[in-house]
């Protein structure tokens, strides 16, 4: 109590290191109150800590915790000590119990550089807060995005590329397997024999092997035996194979397959046939087998002056006829001069049955 009844004596002055100090203080206060209401420190305003900080005092009865986690003492009338050595001490440990105030400035300082300081100083104690990207750099991550997805633009025409590439390799690499060359040879029959009758068939594969080879007897009878072209004779219809029995063999083999042939329409016409136009290979309208022997692109090149020209050798010479085997073979040789560009030619542009 005797301490108490000497703290709430008024009847002597302060000394005047405190007046001095708490004129300091003052001041302090009204420049950081009008900071506030300028609105320097409204937003950076440090969020509560939980743990106190290590020169803070425990809270005493009526105080309040600060932001910063300083203690604030409710306003009383201010306290008169008595003129003595220890009033210098008391003064120290009052700024010492407020750990985020600092000496203001000296008067000679000038009060904008006063108000920097003072923003520096709770600057630093705030947290570090990551930086948004500029305008700037956003710019620069969308050109770098846009670089990464430009090529899936180009990805499509690309795809569709390498797609019918694909397309053609496999069609070549089964091309061997389902590529046959065919020719025939026709003998007159009907009124003054200006009909066209199947006397021979020969059917070679993709290597020149022979498939089938037979001499065929026409349903009707043989008016004219063309020997000089066909190279069939009376003794080679002896033994011929019925024209019934013989069409059904040759289909079986023809079925789902490519046929190549020259003038092929004559072929099917005199087996009374029919083959699918994407699967047939017309070597006497293949434009670039034309340019190759220097003859006109839709021109109707003969089989003999195309495999002279390109293949150098001699066809259908003498009197004796034509070979349908020999024909057959030199026509699937010189398929073979433009298949890979023909073929590509017909993907990108189907013929229509």
């Amino acid at each position: 109590m005797s301490t108490l009844l000497l703290n709430l004596d008024f009847g002597e002055p302060p000394p005047k290191k405190a007046l001095e100090g708490n004129a300091k203080h003052r001041n302090f206060v009204k420049k950081r109150r009008l900071l506030e209401q300028r609105g320097f420190l409204s937003k950076k305003t440090r969020p509560p800590s939980k743990a106190p900080k290590l020169h803070s005092e425990p809270p005493k009865k009526g105080e309040t915790p600060r932001v910063d986690g300083t203690w604030k003492t409710p306003s009383f009338p201010k306290k008169k000590t008595t003129a003595s050595s220890n009033g210098s001490g008391e003064t120290l440990d009052k700024k010492a119990a407020v750990s985020w105030v600092t000496p203001a400035p000296s008067k000679k300082a000038d009060s904008v550089a006063a108000k920097v300081d003072l923003l520096g100083e709770f600057q630093s104690a705030l947290p570090k807060i990551s930086s948004h990207p500029t305008h700037s750099q956003k710019k620069g991550l969308q050109k770098k995005s846009s670089k990464k997805n430009h090529p899936q633009k180009n990805a499509p025409q690309n795809s569709t590329q390498s797609h019918s590439e694909n397309k053609c390799s496999r069609a070549f690499q089964k091309l061997p397997q389902k590529m046959v060359a065919i020719d025939c040879e026709m003998v007159g029959t009907g009124p003054k024999g200006h009909v066209s009758s199947l006397a021979r068939c020969s059917i070679v594969n993709y290597d020149g092997d022979v498939l089938y080879d037979e001499y065929i007897l026409p349903p009707c009878q043989i008016v004219d035996y063309r020997t000089r072209w066909s190279g069939i004779r009376k003794q080679h219809m002896v033994n011929a194979t019925p024209f019934k029995i013989a069409r059904g063999q040759i289909l079986k083999i023809l079925t789902g397959k490519i046929v190549v042939g020259h003038a092929i329409h004559n072929d099917f016409k005199a087996l009374q046939y029919f083959h699918p136009k994407s699967l047939t290979r017309d070597t006497s309208h293949i434009p670039p087998l034309n340019r190759k022997a220097d003859c006109p692109e839709n021109a109707t090149v003969s089989l003999k002056l195309l495999t002279k020209k390109l293949l150098n050798r001699d066809i259908q010479a003498g009197k004796s006829g034509h070979s349908s085997v020999e024909d057959a073979q030199a026509t699937m040789e010189l398929y073979k001069l433009v298949e890979v560009e023909w073929e590509e030619h017909l993907v990108q542009n189907p013929p229509k049955d």
